[in-house]
């Protein structure tokens, strides 16, 4: 049975402050503290949920709570973050509304964490599958890379938003997310070049430092110690809690996942190290001829390694800090830039390059997470943005930024008074008009076209002749003197000339969230936001990748002369296309608070969380909900809750639920000017009323518990009395059986004692009998055994005589052939000796006479012809074995004779070595025109593919065919034989691959001494001719594939088309038959080959990154291709026996 629960049940405080009575802002703070001391860090506002941030982590976010807010009712459990993101997913999914979830708060409030857990529970309450949890993931793992371009430590947050981000997630029809659009609104580049005391640049600067190999700072220049870069803040530059080597590896994970190609995330790094380079360029004042001062470069090691980064001449960027060209109509004026003039330079450069890279890092992210259908989707949009604020020194940011909140308060106020009318319109309720406070008048202050402040300020920058920010203030005092939320110590307005706390060089704006104080210095240059042209053109013309994307105005042939748009207009126009957006989207707001500037936990600062309170507009909004009826509910949960206090709804209604509500009313006689009946709803006007219900339901509960704790004890102590009573029946009746039990013991007992005693004596008459009977029969056997004994032992000895006679014999019989056989031997050996004597003699006395016969023929030097004829005759008879023992006349083969003596070695290895080249040039001889050509094209496959291609050794007992289709001799192929002019040298049928999904489309390849022809195989037309001369280079991978590309060279005709990325069966035929007609025809370098399992593509604009991996592909033991986002192809090779 499910538990029926709700809001208001086990609360703490009040969960919804519209219930709050009496409702003033201490009650207001009394309340929030209250909750948020028992670690309630969520209440409401109607449908606005309240965050305070806990600053430590609490067990509110296990996928069991996911699971316990799903396809919930809002107001059916207590106050969270996941009941507002699953309503809002709910709407989306089951109502086919698009929605939007805002989220506001000061720094350090948690707004980015909350965005993190919206988009989190929607991700695991979203359907699951391969392509959906990819999706997912690509989702989530933005943030990482957004947070470490967008986010630094401040002093109120050590990772705070310095940027604006709005991200619009797609979904299907199922609700399953489909991609996600990413805007981005004024990112605060001023801190690239400057931070305040305390703080830090953005993360990526430390990241790179502390977490990038050696090798990689070693490529890009840099080196770990923060101290050695200007535009590194060393106050701040550890933070506890942030590990930025484990976030750098974190950032580059996430970059592969969101589809960064590797050579992308290092042109992002080399951008980076750039901008710190940049940042160490220092000027020095020179004199020139004419008086004027010229800035100069101080040390040119920095700006050089900052050239090599972005691949651009030092001597184009040196002149461009020091020149500045105007270009006016037909007249170009250029003028030397002072230091001053230099330094503002570096910075404007430096803030406009990093800003563009954050800007196109969005744009890529876009290009992934983008759904690829075209067909309309429901969205869900997460606004993260900059809440109000108000600093001791506010300037041009704080006013733009507070400006973007008067807007949201604009809208959600509108919107809330929009939902609340169309709510009373839909239950039959009479709409009453509410009074509130309309900030329309101060948005229009800041926006109008005609007298706003914004209007203003461009048109004082675009003003010919001196603009200041003092002008300017001017300008606003002579306009906007009148305004009554406008206040300047120099305006008209008298009643302002003696405030002193308004001083001479700052106007105030009264917001709906307070009085701020703006100081005007700053505005102007900060609304330009000028990079100068030489700067834009000499960022151009680098050979880095994104450069020329992100310096398009440096185009030398589309210098635009018109001055480019103020930061200030175009903030507007964002803010303008943001407000229509969320117009169209049914809104859902989280009003993060910060309760305290320590970063602390378990601290409620009271007055720190009342300013926020304040310039949040929470009081406002309380009032707005509760202007009409504070609280309603359906019908059904509400008799369900309440139906215990009538005797005519308990236990069981019977009725309409309506019916019964107006029973239960009646019956506890509630004024009927509280409460109103709706359609499906019952709307009560005052908290009072709701809590008059609840105290009653708290008394009911009360006596519904004591009425049933009495019976149930009553129906405990007849259990437990009936339990005794059966009991003791059943002790009595085990009792009676035990004893006589024990009577019957007893009796067998003594029974069985009499028969073991009349037993006994019988058995013991017996025994006597039958041993007197043993003994006699054992007393026979016993003789009888004797006797045989006796016999036994006398025939025993009779033999054992026998035996002793015969032995005896046989001894003698043996001693005796013993000393024959000695005698025979010892006569036998000395006949031996005798004749060895002799033989001895004999050799002695020839001997003799040969010494005394040639004795006279030796001389000094016999030993040495004795050596020389034996070596004569070794050597003889060495090649006579040599020449019977000749291996057979194949090249292949290895057999050689063994070598016979040692001091050979030499002799023996030159003549294998003689002989193997002797018969290679016989069998070489033997080869026609035709063989050697192949054997040579054989042999140019093994220099290119041998130990490179897994494909090489499988190819190598395949002959090179060439014309594999007999195009000569094939009349299909006749109309295409017509078109080539010239022999052809290979002719097959390859794939080519589709970039869109990877499949491939048959197409006849043709090369001949000139040209490379592709023609369709179905109609013979020629699709594509390409002479030998475009071609760049031949790209392949090194696995077991027939995959390759051809590389056109840069701005010839045949590249207009881009690459061609091919496959075939005989991969190691083409490439070889290309490769030698290349080289003879170019009579240069051959074309290249790139054996790599990664390489780029060219396709018409876009250059796609073609990867080979070892998998399972679905079509068997074929590779396939599968595109896998608009920037990669992903190609599966099975994995080699």
């Amino acid at each position: 049975m499910e538990v029926k629960t709700s809001l208001l049940d086990n609360m703490i405080g009040v969960g919804d402050m519209v219930l709050l009575e009496p409702l003033n802002e201490d009650s207001f703070l009394d309340n929030l503290k209250k909750r948020f001391d028992h670690n309630e860090i969520y209440t409401y506002i109607g449908s606005v949920v309240i965050s305070i941030n806990p600053y430590r982590s609490l067990p509110i976010y296990t996928p069991e709570k996911v699971e316990e807010y799903r396809n919930r009712n809002f107001y059916e459990l207590s106050p969270h973050i996941y009941a507002l993101a699953d309503e809002a997913y709910r709407s989306l999914r089951d109502q086919d509304k698009d929605q939007c979830i805002l989220i506001t708060g000061e720094s350090g409030a948690g707004k980015t964490e909350a965005s993190k857990l919206v988009m989190s529970y929607v991700a695991a309450v979203c359907g699951k599958g391969q392509e959906v949890n990819k999706v997912k993931e690509q989702l989530l793992q933005s943030n990482p890379v957004l947070e470490a371009f967008g986010n630094a430590k401040t002093v109120r947050n050590d990772n705070s938003s310095r940027f604006g981000k709005y991200m619009d997630i797609e979904f299907d029809f199922k609700g399953d997310p489909l991609g996600g659009v990413i805007s981005n609104y004024l990112l605060e580049k001023s801190r690239v070049v400057k931070q305040p005391r305390g703080e830090r640049n953005f993360h990526i600067f430390y990241q790179l430092l502390s977490g990038a190999s050696d090798d990689t700072l070693k490529k890009l220049k840099l080196d770990r110690d923060f101290s050695k870069y200007n535009y590194l803040s060393l106050d701040s530059a550890a933070v506890s809690g942030l590990d930025d080597a484990a976030n750098f590896r974190t950032v580059r994970n996430a970059m592969q996942i969101v589809g960064f190609m590797e050579n992308e995330m290092q042109s992002v790094l080399e951008l980076v190290a750039a901008v710190l380079k940049l940042g160490n360029i220092e000027f020095k004042p020179e004199l020139r001829c004419n008086g004027i001062d010229e800035s100069r470069v101080k040390d040119k090691n920095d700006l050089k390694e900052m050239c090599e980064l972005l691949g651009i001449e030092q001597s184009v960027l040196e002149r461009a800090f020091s020149y500045r060209t105007v270009e006016a109509k037909m007249e170009k004026v250029s003028t030397t830039l002072n230091v001053a003039q230099a330094y503002y330079a570096r910075d404007a450069l430096a803030k406009n390059l990093y800003s563009r890279l954050f800007s196109w890092l969005i744009t890529r992210i876009n290009e992934t997470i983008r759904a690829q259908a075209k067909t309309r989707h429901k969205v869900m949009g997460v606004l993260d943005i900059y809440g109000f604020e108000i600093f001791e020194d506010n300037s041009f940011e704080q006013f733009i930024i507070n400006y973007c909140n008067e807007k949201l308060q604009q809208i959600f106020i509108e919107l809330t008074l929009r939902e609340e009318q169309e709510e009373y319109v839909r239950e039959g309720i009479e709409w009453t008009n509410i009074e509130y406070f309309n900030n329309a008048i101060i948005c229009d202050l800041i926006e109008n076209n005609q007298n706003g402040i914004l209007a203003m300020l461009d048109e004082e920058c675009l003003r010919p002749g001196t603009v200041t920010d003092e002008t300017f203030l001017d300008k606003l005092n002579t306009i906007c003197a009148e305004h009554q939320h406008f206040e300047s110590r120099l305006s008209k307005n008298s009643k302002f000339l003696t405030d002193h706390s308004l001083p001479h060089n700052c106007f105030r704006i009264q917001h709906y969230a307070g009085k701020v104080l703006y100081k005007a210095e700053g505005f102007v240059d900060k609304n330009n936001d000028l990079l100068y042209r030489d700067l834009s053109q000499a960022m151009y013309k680098a050979n880095h990748s994104l450069m020329k994307q992100l310096f398009p105005e440096g185009n030398p042939a589309k210098v635009n002369l018109k001055r480019p748009p103020t930061a200030g207009f175009q903030f507007r126009a964002s803010v303008g296309t943001l407000m229509s957006n969320l117009q169209t989207k049914n809104p859902n707001y989280i009003r993060c608070v910060k309760p305290n500037d320590k970063k602390a936990s378990h601290i409620f600062t009271e007055a720190l969380v009342c300013h926020q309170v304040r310039y949040l507009g929470l009081m406002e909004n309380v009032r707005v909900r509760r202007a009409g009826y504070a609280f309603r509910q359906a019908y059904e949960p509400c008799l369900e809750r309440y139906k215990m206090l009538c005797k005519k709804t308990w236990p069981h209604w019977r009725g309409p639920a309506r019916e019964g509500v107006e029973v239960l009313l009646t019956d506890l006689q509630v004024p009927t000017e509280e409460f109103s009946y709706g359609r499906s709803k019952i709307f009560i006007r005052n908290p009072r009323t709701l809590f008059f219900l609840e105290e009653k339901r708290k008394q009911c509960l009360e006596d519904l518990a004591t009425l049933i704790q009495k019976i149930y004890r009553g129906w405990k102590c007849r259990r437990q009395f009936l339990l005794l009573k059966k009991s003791q029946i059943v002790v009595a009746a085990w009792y009676r059986r035990y004893a006589q039990q024990k009577k019957y013991q007893n009796i067998k007992k003594a029974t069985t004692v009499v028969q073991s005693y009349a037993r006994g004596w019988q058995a013991r008459k017996l025994l006597r009998k039958l041993k007197h009977e043993k003994k006699c029969e054992e007393a026979v056997t016993t003789i009888s055994a004797y006797w045989h004994g006796t016999q036994a032992r006398m025939e025993l000895r009779r033999l054992k005589q026998e035996v002793r006679n015969k032995r005896a014999v046989t001894v003698i019989w043996a001693y005796w052939q013993g000393t024959k056989a000695r005698r025979e031997l010892r006569r036998l050996k000395e006949e031996a000796r005798r004749e060895h004597a002799v033989a001895v003699i004999w050799a002695y006395w020839q001997g003799l006479k040969v010494r005394r016969e040639y004795r006279k023929f030796f001389r000094a030097n016999a030993g040495k012809k004795i050596y020389n004829f034996t070596i004569q005759r070794i050597m003889q008879k060495y090649f006579l074995d040599l020449k019977h023992n000749m291996p057979p006349m194949s090249p292949i083969d290895k057999s050689w004779p063994p070598r016979p003596y040692l001091f050979l070695e030499g002799v023996h290895t030159e003549l294998k070595r003689i002989f193997h080249l002797w018969r290679c040039k016989k069998y070489r001889s033997q080869f026609t025109e035709e063989k050697r050509a192949v054997y040579e094209e054989k042999l140019k496959a093994s220099e290119l593919f041998k130990d490179k291609k897994a494909l090489y050794p499988s190819s190598v007992s395949q002959p090179f065919k060439g014309d594999y289709l007999e195009i000569n001799k094939n009349p299909k192929y006749q109309k295409l034989n017509n078109v080539v002019d010239e022999k052809v040298l290979l002719a097959d049928v390859v794939n080519k691959i589709n970039r869109a999904n990877g499949k491939g489309s048959a197409r006849i390849l043709l090369l001949t001494k000139r040209s490379l022809i592709l023609a369709d195989q179905k109609t013979g037309h020629v699709k594509a001719s390409v002479p030998l001369a475009d071609l760049a280079s031949v790209s392949a991978s090194t696995q077991a594939d027939g995959f390759f590309a051809l590389q056109l060279k840069e701005g010839s005709t045949s590249a207009a088309k881009g690459d061609f990325l091919l496959s075939s069966d005989h991969l190691i035929e083409i490439i070889t038959k290309l490769h030698r007609v290349s080289a003879s025809f170019s009579e240069k370098e051959p074309i290249g080959l790139d054996i790599s399992d990664e390489f780029l593509v060219q396709f018409k604009h876009d250059k796609v990154c073609i990867k080979f991996i070892q998998g399972s592909p679905k079509n068997g033991n074929n590779a396939s291709c599968k595109r896998k986002n608009n920037r990669l192809l992903e190609v599966s090779v099975p994995v080699s026996p």
